[in-house]
């Protein structure tokens, strides 16, 4: 065996594109809603690897199914279909409104494919002059290109122009201004049911049903990004299902894997003709491992006990969070659906939000920001009662660290 040459975060530094600035610490192993790092410190987990691992760490079926898979297939390409694939989409289909899916490998690439099928669509349909698409100002879809442009933050394209054309921000939870720049020319109009990257904002009820209905009326799609908001993290298995709307067409990946790569297009048959053979596509979408985690996934956090903890845990939350701002008044609002929270600072304490995130670590405790001003938390969808207790008692030891 050869000699193990030390693995710290010093070597980050030397090795990896500086595109990140990761925390000291260096996690080796995770087991439900606890991580340890290389000198066997303990942590809880607020962040879920940001919405990502909805069942925690390790999870016993999980593993189960992604051990049983790896000893049998894993990569075929999209010149043959797999099982796995076959049986999410199924499961899918019949969990949702969809009736046809396309997999990819995360947010971004779904995100890629529903942009492109909505011009694709309304090419089709209605002519090449059809290809609009309207995003929200602080919205957040992905880092390609096409999607770091509709998404509504500028800090994430400068430097990367020329931009892709055709795409207009107004601001979110605002009907009025989407019915000023919704036009027959308008393809499409992209929404996070929850604004996540920029301080986890909730979209009104009136503003979703609102948007629905400027969109029928000018022949133009509804995409829900429901990367973040999706598989159960809101208390619904998808977020669209408790605000009295459908979308035309839903992304979905992150806690969809519950750790495990994959993104999801999903949309009707109608909409999906557009997407003919040769139209689209992606190496590893669909792949057996992927589809095979993520069929877990679905099974267990489908379950009515589950997305009813998810509920409870969130009273919870809100709770202890309360409390925690009674003792120190630093938020201004506490805000959020599910296990998606947002903490928005006080003015005297806005731009250091992750001040709160670095100071919850020293006290082993991991959560995040969203945005500068407001800390996030995405727990485990089924994290014990008894470590949110634990958790929330670490946070206000940091907030007392800060404060004082």
């Amino acid at each position: 065996m050869a000699h193990a040459v030390p693995v710290g975060r010093a070597l980050f530094d030397d090795v990896m594109v500086p595109n990140y600035a990761p925390a000291a610490i260096i996690p080796v192993r995770g087991e439900g809603s606890r991580l340890w790092d290389q000198a066997g410190v303990e942590y809880i987990d607020f962040a879920g690897g940001i919405a990502v691992t909805c069942l925690g760490h390790a999870h016993p079926r999980l593993v189960a199914a992604l051990t049983e898979q790896a000893q049998r297939l894993w990569h075929v390409s999209n010149v043959l279909v797999n099982e796995p694939e076959l049986r999410l989409a199924r499961k899918l289909c019949e969990l949702t409104f969809a009736e046809k899916i396309f997999f990819a490998n995360s947010g971004a690439e779904a995100n890629e494919a529903a942009l492109k099928l909505a011009r694709k669509y309304a090419s089709d349909h209605f002519g090449p002059e059809k290809r609009e698409i309207i995003a929200f100002t602080q919205s957040f879809h992905g880092r390609t290109l096409f999607t770091v442009t509709v998404g509504g933050q500028p800090k994430y394209t400068q430097g990367f122009e020329p931009l892709p054309g055709g795409i207009t921000h107004v601001p979110y939870n605002d009907l009025a201004a989407l019915a000023a720049a919704i036009s027959d020319k308008t393809c499409a109009v992209i929404m996070e049911p929850i604004l996540g990257e920029s301080g986890v904002i909730p979209a009104s009820r009136a503003f979703v049903q609102g948007s629905r209905e400027l969109c029928d009326r000018h022949q133009a799609l509804l995409i829900f990004d429901e990367v973040q908001t999706g598989a159960g993290r809101t208390g619904e298995l998808y977020a669209y299902m408790g605000l009295g709307v459908r979308p035309d067409i839903l992304t979905s990946a992150k806690g969809l894997g519950g750790g495990f790569p994959i993104g999801a297009m999903l949309t009707t048959t109608a909409i999906a003709r557009s997407l003919g053979v040769g139209s689209h596509g992606t190496t590893y979408g669909g792949n057996p491992l992927a589809c095979t985690v993520a069929e877990a996934v679905l099974d267990i956090v489908g379950e009515p006990q589950v997305l009813a903890g998810v509920r409870r845990r969130h009273e919870l939350f809100m709770e202890r969070l309360h409390a925690l701002d009674q003792c120190f008044g630093v938020f201004t609002e506490i805000r959020g659906r599910g296990l998606l929270l947002g903490c928005a600072l006080q003015p005297a304490w806005q731009g250091r939000a992750k001040d709160f995130v670095d100071a919850a670590l020293a006290r082993g405790l991991l959560a995040l920001v969203a945005g500068p001003d407001v800390i996030r938390l995405a727990p485990s969808l089924i994290i014990p009662e008894e470590l949110i207790e634990a958790g929330m008692q670490r946070f206000a030891q940091a907030v007392a660290d800060l404060v004082r």
